[in-house]
């Protein structure tokens, strides 16, 4: 992580300034890719991207670049360590974002992923929605119909292909700017691997009924 605003005398600053044996070349990599997941809103890819411009990892130097999972545990680790008391909220919040539009296209298999799903999610986070769809322009009409405006970009999909992108912005009670949403648009017949687990075991999205299972829970553990 980041040394820039660690509180004096904590470990995990003291790991990062003094790079002691045994830290990996990775270490500071993934935590400033972190901080900037958190402090920016970046998406991974586009962080981590960032954090080798930054550190100066750009111009040749050997160093592998650090995977999700280690972003992500840098994730949780900043947001433990400055944004405890703020983060739960934000969270909660998107989550209801998701849980709204989820049901407003239950007809499309909507299941939730990414930092929303994940528990990682801030302000800044883009709620990431997957839908299953037989007809890959019936999401689009659904949002035609509904009179709601969207946006169409693409991105890389699960069988290397790109796939359709619908961006929609969601207000959110007593935040100045609405939360963005992103609908992918997914085959029909990619729903089967859907529910696959992590290689840690993790589910890495959810459908509606495991969201509303998930709120539920940590609604009755607050």
């Amino acid at each position: 992580m980041s040394t820039t605003g660690h509180p004096k005398g904590s470990n995990r600053s003291a790991r990062r300034d003094g790079a002691p044996e045994g830290q990996t070349a990775t270490d500071p990599w993934a935590a400033t890719a972190a901080r900037l997941v958190v402090e920016e809103g970046l998406e991974y890819g586009p962080a981590k991207r960032k954090a080798a411009r930054m550190l100066g990892l750009s111009g040749g130097r050997a160093c592998a670049m650090p995977d999700n999972d280690e972003v992500e545990d840098e994730v949780r680790a900043y947001i433990e360590l400055f944004r405890a008391d703020t983060q739960p909220a934000e969270l909660a919040a998107l989550r209801t974002v998701a849980l709204q539009w989820m049901q407003r296209l239950a007809e499309f298999r909507p299941h939730l992923c990414g930092a929303v799903w994940r528990g990682t999610a801030t302000r800044l986070s883009s709620v990431h929605v997957q839908l299953f769809c037989d007809d890959p322009k019936s999401a689009e009409i659904a949002l035609i119909n509904l009179g709601l405006p969207y946006e169409v970009s693409s991105a890389p999909g699960p069988r290397g292909t790109d796939v359709s992108v619908l961006c929609v912005h969601s207000r959110v009670r007593g935040w100045a700017q609405p939360a963005t949403v992103l609908l992918s648009i997914l085959d029909f017949d990619d729903l089967r691997g859907a529910l696959r687990t992590d290689p840690r075991g993790r589910s890495e999205r959810g459908d509606l009924e495991a969201l509303q299972r998930l709120m539920a829970a940590e609604g009755s553990a607050r």
